[in-house]
């Protein structure tokens, strides 16, 4: 009979004894710091522009620095924390520089259509959210002895069997979406041009787009779960790289992501949540990896991001950006995520209010259709852009005003505790069942990594936009997932 030697979490799970990485990590301390929190803030401040120095830009400069100082924090951290990294380079980027390189040049992506008190009121509500996260994470921390797992407990695990099952729906749902597009060489056209066949497709879209959601989300979402777990299984067990079978199926998988998940027809963030969970599950015990991931993002999130929508539009609708600094486009592209909380705030304040879970409750059950549910919500940023009399009201709705806007600045406190606190234990669950138990068919290595990934989309909102994929990805891990006493059996 095997023995079962049960997985306890140390004192301290984020300082293990000094080794060479952690001496690396203490070389990189300083010059981490300094950049991320001090020298890149300090740059963008001093850049020459018409914006006021006034309580908005000072505030907006001490959060850039507290976020660059997160960031550094969670790259220089001894256990990689996925989601809180991909939290902070968020938040340090979309809600910190860009923001103050818009106010240095007094140029947004969205019009602030409100008083200067209201984009006030937004850069100092996310600077709370922010600290309520940290402080949700510092609880978490607090709470590590619910982590240590007992002989008998049940784990969940991905089922053999189901796992081929999930290969067939994978391949299946691509290439209904890819029927239904007209052929794969529609996914190497652009963007546009997909959203253009699914609305001349009556029945592929209605008035809530559920038909729409439905249809790329089981064209995408299970093609990339099942290369994820495929992946894992690959890297973890040795016997699975002498099947032939496992290695050709993961290659059939590699080669449909290429099609369906590609960059050049789906938008950037989905892109983002494809490479990330694909490179944390991939690597799993590298933390060379997880830093270079959170420096390299935000070399990428500040240079090439802002470019990276030359595949929106075909060659006559595409505009380059005509930009005479590497912050100028910054200022004029994408991060538009204050603004639209300062909108959200003026938007209610003349007169809707507060939802009290309205707009929750619609994403939520994005699912059913207006047909059903006749008082169904709209989309938060749609519901904005209209109001200000915006042609193009495919707007942000950052998770900080989708939690103001439905329950004022308590509730959005409240949350950012409860995401903070959620975000701590799932990393701290990925640190212990990856590190210290890497067997192949383990959940919670999939589902951390692909977390970290979607929290920029769920993070730059709207959440009715975000729900489909997550309603898919559900159904997905339902079928293929099984519970079972903790004997560290794994796929082989």
């Amino acid at each position: 009979m095997a023995v079962h030697t049960p997985v306890t979490e140390p004192a301290d799970i984020d300082m293990p004894a000094v080794s060479p990485r952690a001496v690396l990590s203490r070389a990189l301390a300083v010059p981490l710091f300094l950049g991320l929190g001090l020298a890149l803030p300090a740059v963008v401040a001093v850049q020459s522009g018409p914006g006021l120095h006034d309580e908005v830009y000072w505030l907006q400069l001490v959060f850039t620095c507290y976020a660059g100082i997160r960031l550094a924090a969670m790259a220089l951290t001894a256990r990689r924390k996925l989601i809180q990294g991909s939290f902070w380079l968020f938040v340090y980027v979309a809600m910190g520089v860009a923001p103050l390189i818009q106010d240095v040049l007094e140029e947004t992506p969205t019009p602030v259509v409100g008083s200067r008190s209201d984009l006030l009121a937004a850069v100092a509500l996310v600077l709370f959210g922010c600290v309520a996260f940290d402080i949700g994470s510092l609880l978490a921390r607090n709470g590590a002895a619910v982590f240590r797992r007992r002989r008998g407990d049940r784990s969940a695990t991905f089922h053999r069997r189901r796992l081929f099952l999930l290969v067939v729906i994978a391949f299946v749902g691509s290439a209904l979406l890819v029927v239904k597009l007209g052929g794969p060489s529609v996914f190497f056209t652009s963007r546009q041009a997909i959203t253009d066949t699914i609305k001349a497709d009556g029945g592929a879209s209605s008035e809530s787009n559920v038909g729409s959601a439905f249809l790329r989300g089981f064209g995408t979402v299970p093609a990339l779960l099942a290369l994820l777990i495929f992946t894992r299984w690959l890297v973890t067990s040795r016997t699975a790289r002498r099947r032939p079978l496992v290695i050709a199926t993961w290659f059939a998988l590699l080669a449909l992501n290429a099609v369906v998940n590609n960059p050049i027809s789906n938008p950037r963030y989905w892109f983002l949540t494809v490479l990330f969970s694909f490179l944390f599950t991939a690597f799993p015990r590298s933390p060379a990896m997880y830093r270079t991931v959170l420096a390299l993002g935000v070399l990428g999130a500040l240079v090439i991001f802002p470019y990276a929508d030359r595949f929106r539009y075909d060659s006559s609708g595409y505009k380059p950006v005509q930009a005479t600094s590497v912050f100028e486009p910054l200022a004029i592209k994408d991060y538009d995520q204050i603004a639209m909380f300062a909108n959200t705030i003026t938007f209610s304040e003349s007169g809707p209010g507060h939802f009290y879970g309205r707009q929750l409750a619609g994403s939520t059950f994005f699912f059913v259709p207006r047909s059903v549910w006749s008082g169904k919500p709209r989309d938060t940023g749609v519901m904005i852009g209209q109001w200000m009399g915006m042609t193009n009201v495919n707007l942000s709705s950052p998770m900080w005003a989708e939690l103001w806007i439905d329950f004022g600045w308590p509730g959005m406190v409240a949350g950012f505790l409860g995401l903070g606190y959620a975000a701590a234990r799932g990393d701290r669950i990925y640190a212990l069942r990856t590190a210290d138990d890497a067997r192949s068919g383990n959940v919670m290595a999939i589902v951390i990594p692909l977390v970290a990934g979607y929290s920029f989309i769920l993070l730059r909102g709207p959440l009715l936009q975000a729900s489909g994929r997550i309603g898919v990805a559900l159904i997905c891990f339902a079928l293929v997932t099984t519970f079972r006493p903790d004997t560290r059996k794994h796929l082989r």
